[in-house]
This record gives C-alpha cells, sequence and structure tokens, in this order.
C-alpha cells in the first residue's frame, strides 16, 4: 500500500546509545562517528556486488511454452475516457550534475525519524560507486540489537515496480499488450472491458482498493490477516464489492487491487508463480542475494530488522508485526530486501538494463498526482525543492516505511527504510532523505533583516501517501 499519514503524539525516543550508529561511507567517503568522537576519514575499497554483470538473454522459462492468452475476440466498443493530462515536464538531472550528498542531513532525519516513534531508521545512498550508509537505532526491541545497513526488511509497494518490470519486459517479448483490456488475458475478471493493462499498471483502472476496508482499524485489521493466505480471486472480489472510484483511464487513484491484477497477468501469461518469475528475471540476473518474494510463508530469511506496527490509540505500545503472510498484498507488496538490493534494482531500471527503452520511457512517463509527483507504470515521479525529479516507489507494509528512489539515468539511488509504519510524523521525517540524498546541503539560512523570508520547513508531507497498504 502507499503511506499514510497520521497525527499521532510522538511516542518518547530510546536513548542516545540505543540509537547512535555511524555513518558508514564505501570508496572515497568520510566515516561520521558519534559527536563526542572526532571524525575519521576512512578509505575503503568498493563493494564486490557495486556493479553487477549486465543482462543478456532472458531467463530460460521466460521463452518456453506458456499457456496461451484466450483467443482475443473483438471487445465491444466502448466510450473512452476522456485523456489524463500529464505531469508537466522537467529538466532531466543526471548523477554527475548533482550536488554531492549530504550525510550529516540524513544522519539528522533519520535521528528525527526514531525520536518520533520508529525504532530504527537506515539509508544508504549508491552514487557510481560511491556509498554512504547511514544506521541509527535498534533492529530488535527485545535483544537491543543495533540496526545494520545490511539487515533485510519488507519493501511493501516497492514490490510494485518489480511486478511493473516482469510485465513491461512479457510486453517486449510480444507476448502482453498494454492497451489490451485485462479481460482478455483474465476473462470475466473485471466487470469493465475498458480497464486495459495499462490502466492498471498506472492506478487509473478506478478499482477500489480493498485494503481500505480491511485495515479501517489498524492493529485488529493486521491481526484478522497476519497468518491468512488469500487468492487473487478472493482480493479482486473484495474489490468489486465496492463501486469504482472513476471511469477507466479518467484519474490517477491508488489501489493495490491493481497490482494484484498484475500478479494474476504475470502467472497467467508464463505460467510460473510470480515469485518463480521474479527471481529468474531479476533477482537472479542482478545477483540480488538479500531479496527474497515471501509468500505465504511468515519469516523474513536471514538477518533482518524486525518491524513495529504502531496502533490508532496513542500510548498504546508497538506491536510486533514482523511475520506475517502478507498474503493481502502479494504481488502488491510481498518482497523481502535490503537497502542494497534495492539500490541496485533501481539502477539497472533506469539505466535501462531490464526493459527495451521504449518500455522505460512509458514507465516514466507519468500522470499528475500532485504539484510535485506523478506516477507512471508502477513507477513514481517525486520533484524536489532544489529543481531536481528522482524516479521510484514509496511502500508501507505492517511494521515499515520505505523510500527508494534514484536519478532518471539511475546514477544516484537512494533506499531508506523505518521500522515501524501507521505514524505520520515518522512518515513526515523519512521523506527528507530524498534531499539529503539528492539536493546535498541546504543554503545557509538568512536571519533577521529587511525582506528576510522565512525558511521553508525541513520535511514535507507527501500528499499521497496512504494508509497501511502497500505503498
Amino acid at each position: 500500500m502507499d503511506l499514510a499519514p497520521c497525527t499521532r503524539p510522538a511516542p518518547r525516543p530510546p536513548g542516545p546509545a540505543a540509537r547512535r550508529a555511524p555513518v558508514r561511507t564505501t570508496a572515497l567517503l568520510l566515516t561520521l562517528l558519534t559527536p563526542l568522537t572526532p571524525p575519521a576519514i576512512t578509505l575503503l575499497a568498493p563493494p564486490a556486488h557495486a556493479a553487477p554483470p549486465a543482462l543478456t538473454a532472458p531467463p530460460a522459462h521466460a521463452a518456453s511454452a506458456a499457456p496461451a492468452a484466450p483467443p482475443t475476440a473483438a471487445a465491444p466498443p466502448v466510450a473512452s475516457a476522456p485523456p489524463v493530462p500529464s505531469a508537466p515536464p522537467v529538466a532531466p538531472a543526471s548523477a554527475g550534475t548533482l550536488p554531492s550528498p549530504d550525510p550529516a542531513g540524513l544522519r539528522a532525519v533519520l535521528d528525527a525519524a526514531v525520536g518520533r516513534g520508529a525504532p530504527g531508521a537506515t539509508a544508504r545512498i549508491d552514487d557510481r560507486g560511491t556509498v554512504t550508509e547511514v544506521t541509527v537505532g535498534l533492529a530488535d526491541r527485545r535483544t537491543g540489537r543495533v540496526l545494520d545497513g545490511r539487515d533485510r526488511f519488507r519493501i511493501g509497494s516497492v514490490t510494485k515496480t518489480f511486478s511493473a518490470v516482469v510485465l513491461m519486459q512479457l510486453a517486449d517479448e510480444g507476448r502482453l499488450d498494454l492497451d489490451a483490456p485485462v479481460n482478455r488475458y483474465l476473462p470475466g475478471l473485471l466487470p469493465d472491458d475498458a480497464i486495459t493493462v495499462r490502466h492498471v499498471l498506472g492506478h487509473r483502472s478506478g478499482l477500489y482498493d480493498y485494503a481500505d476496508r480491511l485495515f479501517a482499524r489498524t492493529v485488529p485489521g493486521f491481526e484478522a490477516v497476519r497468518t491468512r493466505v488469500f487468492t487473487y480471486r478472493e482480493l479482486v472480489d473484495l474489490s468489486l464489492r465496492h463501486p469504482r472510484l472513476n471511469r477507466p483511464g479518467a484519474a490517477y487513484s491508488y489501489a493495490n487491487t491493481n497490482f494484484v491484477v498484475a500478479g494474476m497477468l504475470i502467472e497467467r501469461l508464463t505460467g510460473h508463480p510470480v515469485g518463480a518469475e521474479l527471481r529468474e528475471r531479476v533477482f537472479r540476473p542482478l545477483r540480488l542475494r538479500d531479496t527474497f518474494y515471501v509468500h505465504p510463508g511468515t519469516a523474513i530469511p536471514g538477518r533482518h530488522a524486525r518491524g513495529y506496527l504502531t496502533p490508532d490509540r496513542p500510548g498504546d505500545a508497538l506491536v510486533d508485526a514482523t511475520e506475517q503472510t502478507v498474503s493481502w498484498a502479494q504481488s502488491a507488496g510481498a518482497v523481502v530486501s535490503s537497502t542494497r538490493d534495492v539500490g541496485t534494482f533501481l539502477s539497472a531500471l533506469l539505466s535501462g538494463r531490464l526493459t527495451s527503452p521504449a518500455r522505460l520511457r512509458e514507465m516514466r512517463r507519468t500522470v499528475r498526482v500532485s504539484d510535485t509527483q506523478g506516477y507512471g507504470l508502477g513507477l513514481r515521479r517525486r520533484d524536489l525543492p532544489c529543481g531536481v525529479s528522482v524516479y521510484g516507489h514509496t511502500g508501507a507494509v505492517q511494521g515499515y516505511y520505505t523510500y527508494a528512489f534514484a536519478t532518471k539515468d539511475g546514477r544516484r539511488s537512494l533506499t531508506a527504510f523505518a521500522t515501524t509504519s501507521n505514524n505520520g510524523p515518522v512518515l513526515d521525517a523519512l521523506v527528507g532523505t530524498l534531499d539529503s540524498a539528492f539536493c546535498g546541503k541546504p543554503p545557509p539560512r538568512r536571519t533577521g533583516g529587511p525582506g528576510t523570508r522565512p525558511a521553508p520547513p525541513d520535511v514535507v508531507r507527501p500528499p499521497d501517501v496512504v494508509g497501511p497498504t502497500a505503498s
């Protein structure tokens, strides 16, 4: 689901000793220590995994005989919706023209997230072989283990970008027409043949987001589905019980339902489970060793950060939400990864290593969501205050918030996460990682004197971020 703002008072932060961890920078970057220790410069070799191999041929099963889509019947003529205006063009920025990242600003943002109630928070910037990593707080409240930048976590709706890539590859292979009705491939699934694959990938189908009803009450809603296993069809049926929000193509309206349909398309067209397609088409070619599609299992494999759900009622204890099926999201939100792997994926995608140039342009072609955001096909665009536009996705699943974005050319990426959800103040803080990663140090603020304007707020709430669904 997308991230959901909330106005709950911030819980008391843990003590400094539990929260502080050094900024770790690989390759020509200094390591910032805590304020009690003088800064030291550490030169390290770039990590071996920094440059995964270029993709070559598609996976072996991608070209194997898959169940053929049902014969194409001529769809009845449908009155098309008026075109949705594209988001205004923004001058592209490459990593070479950006200011240097601001590690101190990044730490300040993560400190703020922990101070507002997240047990821990991590951010990693990959910039052409140079890695900046900051961790604050705890990975496990019970044991007191400090968060580590290598810890795995649930990435929530960043999963949607992975699922979109698989469908774009199928389009490149001639097995999927983005402008065909979904019902051509999944006969009778949706009540309207006017809903196309493109509408689904761009959240313009008008389908209701079933997660809004599932999680109207945060903790009870979560506990009701924590170990439940849904079929895709059950989730779509939950959505279809509600009126559609708009005509197909008429407007952007975020709904996890869209990417449940995307998962059904992947499985129908390939004859393989979503997890298998993700593994063979993305995880293995990019050597994403920390990345898994975890469903219907409940455990995160290997070393990981535990995630904590913030209850609706102020003062109630955090709920450890780490173990869950995430079956309510599946292809919309069930991937587990690490900051390193997510950055590798975004860089590969935006540099053109996962799809054809034409399909990548379609993913990046956005419609307006707000004054500072647009949405393409499984890919968000955010326009930052310094004039830079970045592409990626946000994620919210019970226990975790994620921001994952990169420059248009993929040469600089940021992945940041906090180990809580349903906490608006933490979400407000975490978005500030984008400015530190892509805009660098803010200019000195002028104080006093005639004509001095008030400084803009350090953190701006993202207007489109919604609920406990996979964002």
